[in-house]
């Protein structure tokens, strides 16, 4: 399975100590040369993580050709959404993983299947790679700036087994 990643994932899975966890859920990851640069802008443990992805070549960066459609897509979105979206569909990704609504909305109407950080983490719970409590998970995402609204992140993990 192809993924095409922007900086927001990439962000906070880092940070929830998930990043290599989730990159094994994918055959093959492309960050955006425009996310690429937005994260390597802030030397912190998400720029880390993403070189010790591309330096075991579990990551490529790559550079959407249609520069057009890209501009034309960051007219709405961040630079960084728009190469994701481009990026996705040049190269036939299976999966757009963006957190951005707007982003998200786009991606589906131009047919891309989309996840975002949580959706991620769902699945990694239901392979058991990631065991949280889900109360303190929505704790300290809340707490790096995540914006999810309650109700939705119940929604999202509800029929998960707590259990494990």
């Amino acid at each position: 399975m192809k993924a095409v990643f922007n900086s927001s994932p990439i962000i906070f899975l880092t940070k929830l100590g998930i990043i290599k966890a989730a990159s094994n859920l994918f055959d093959r990851i492309d960050i955006p040369s425009l996310v690429y640069s937005e994260i390597r802008r802030k030397p912190d443990a998400s720029a880390e993580a993403v070189k010790d992805l591309i330096q075991g070549r579990r990551v490529s960066v790559l550079k959407a050709e249609n520069e057009r459609f890209v501009n034309a897509l960051g007219r709405r979105l961040g630079k960084g959404e728009a190469e994701t979206i481009a990026l996705a569909i040049e190269t036939g990704a299976d999966l757009a993983i963006l957190d951005d609504h707007a982003a998200r909305v786009e991606a589906m109407r131009l047919g891309l299947s989309v996840k975002g950080t949580l959706g991620i983490i769902r699945r990694l719970m239901e392979i058991g790679a990631f065991v949280p409590d889900l109360e303190e998970l929505f704790i300290n995402l809340k707490a790096m700036g995540f914006r999810i609204r309650a109700e939705l992140f119940w929604e999202i993990f509800s029929g998960i087994d707590q259990k494990r």
